[in-house]
């Protein structure tokens, strides 16, 4: 079976998806013969203009997302046996809904999320939630309708805390458009003989040791942590880490390393710092290869003032 490419427009009414599908499916550049198909699954103001696509073999097809299914995907597919997806997004769905509903065989391309940036800060203040699925998997975020007065550091500093993968550019009014050059310091210093991760930090330090984890190889780190134990954990292993809320409550999860070499008796919950070196190798726990803490000093510890580990 051939993979077929889908190319995801996340974004909210009114966000520039559909005058950017537009131009792009009239760009003679992003035609190689394809047979195209087109699932617009939010009505907008603006209609497209089939005429205008480069390719006149280009199909449109309108879904209702509560109608979205793998078999009513799979037989729009089939319909025009095509080669490959283009979704203009419903910006009020959970992502995940069209995740489910893929058929096999379906492969994410490109996801590009577009925010007005006349609206985006109250969208991301009342519904956090949806305005964190369209980013978290984004490849690009684009802020469309931006101002001369508005703060690109404001908006730079929403999308890094859900994500560090997205490329952030800035459309403003009459179409100039600015490529976000923001430079993200990591908040320790990662070159320290010992890195101290502050409690405020230790959900920047996760994500950073998760995805990059190889930079982190043979570095000593010291944090404080929650502890995870049970039964399958051979003796002087525990897990320690944070419960961490990328976006909202319903995201609270708790994010822990393998911690191999521990002194003395543990239990589930009892908080500690840890001083320990990362080595990147594979651990049972992780079923793969990933960071595992050779304790150097782990001791008991009060919590931190604030539990909850957050990007805010």
């Amino acid at each position: 079976m051939r993979d077929i490419p889908v190319y995801l427009f996340l974004g909210f009414l009114e966000s520039g998806k559909t005058k950017f599908i537009q131009e792009t499916l009239e760009d003679p550049r992003f035609d190689s013969g394809e047979r195209t198909l087109l699932l617009v699954m939010e009505e907008g103001e603006e209609n497209y203009d089939h005429g205008k696509f480069a390719n006149p073999s280009y199909a449109v097809e309108t879904l209702d997302p509560a109608e979205m299914s793998e078999a009513r995907l799979a037989s729009l597919a089939d319909k025009y046996s095509s080669d490959r997806i283009v979704v203009e997004y419903n910006g009020m769905h959970l992502l995940q809904e069209f995740f489910d509903a893929m058929p096999e065989g379906w492969a994410i391309a490109q996801v590009m999320t577009f925010f007005d940036a006349t609206t985006f800060l109250a969208y991301n203040k009342n519904m956090r939630q949806l305005t964190f699925d369209k980013v978290q998997y984004a490849d690009m975020v684009v802020f469309n309708r931006f101002k001369g007065e508005y703060s690109k550091e404001e908006y730079h500093k929403i999308v890094r805390a859900m994500s560090r993968r997205p490329d952030i550019v800035y459309e403003y009014l009459g179409g100039k458009a600015e490529y976000d050059e923001i430079v993200d310091p990591l908040p320790y210093d990662i070159d320290a003989p010992v890195i101290t991760i502050e409690d405020r930090d230790y959900a920047f330090f996760y994500r950073d040791l998760v995805e990059e984890t190889q930079k982190y190889d043979a570095k000593t780190v010291r944090f404080k942590g929650l502890v995870a134990v049970d039964r399958t954990l051979k003796k002087g292993t525990i897990v320690v880490g944070r419960h961490i809320m990328t976006c909202c409550e319903a995201d609270i999860a708790y994010s822990g390393l393998v911690c191999d070499g521990v002194a003395g008796q543990y239990k589930t919950r009892d908080w500690v710092e840890v001083t320990a070196r990362i080595r990147v190798k594979y651990h049972p726990v992780y079923g793969q290869k990933g960071p595992v803490l050779n304790a150097i000093e782990v001791k008991p510890t009060a919590p931190p003032e604030q539990e909850l580990a957050t990007f805010y």
